[in-house]
């Protein structure tokens, strides 16, 4: 499969997986999973065909590991705009977590701290290169630190998905420290 044909089916599970199920006619249990047949023929029926086997080589071969199959059934990992529950238990982090974004969104998350915006928590990563490259997708990266030690000895909880994304409900611009 070319890596074009890969993105295009990549995407295409985000917006139907993470944001519009019910765009193409499915519907996620509480944890978000659906079958894949059900995904595929609904796919199909709106104008998108893929196989079984395209979408196991999109799941397996995803950089940033976003989906997860597990029998007969597919899931996003994290990233929903929608409401799930994936079951992930309270992890303790790393002392730090990064965030990566951009320079114009800067002085907000000064005063507001991080905040989920449109998702359900906000998307942490275990190493800098990580964050660079999530804050580079929208432009010139800036990279923040997040005292994740302090914020859990504050009781903030920490949740870590298949992908290794750490996910908390916010961070408190003073648990941020922002590149001079």
């Amino acid at each position: 499969m070319s890596s074009q044909r890969s993105v295009r089916i990549s995407k295409y599970l985000a917006k139907h997986l993470r944001h519009e199920p019910e765009r193409i006619g499915i519907t996620l249990d509480a944890q978000g999973w659906v079958a894949v047949p059900e995904l595929i023929e609904a796919a199909a029926r709106h104008g998108f065909r893929f196989s079984r086997a395209e979408l196991e080589t999109v799941v397996a071969e995803n950089d940033k590991r976003r989906y997860a199959i597990e029998g007969d059934r597919i899931r996003a990992n994290q990233g929903h705009s929608i409401r799930v529950d994936l079951d992930l238990p309270p992890a303790e982090p790393p002392a730090c977590l990064f965030h990566g974004t951009v320079a114009r969104s800067v002085a907000a998350i000064r005063s507001q701290g991080l905040r989920p915006m449109s998702r359900h928590a906000v998307h942490l990563s275990s190493d800098r290169e990580t964050a660079t490259r999530v804050g580079a997708r929208r432009g010139k990266a800036v990279v923040l630190t997040v005292d994740a030690a302090a914020m859990q000895r504050a009781g903030h909880v920490f949740h870590v998905s298949a992908n290794g994304v750490w996910l908390t409900a916010c961070v408190p611009p003073e648990y941020l420290r922002f590149p001079s």
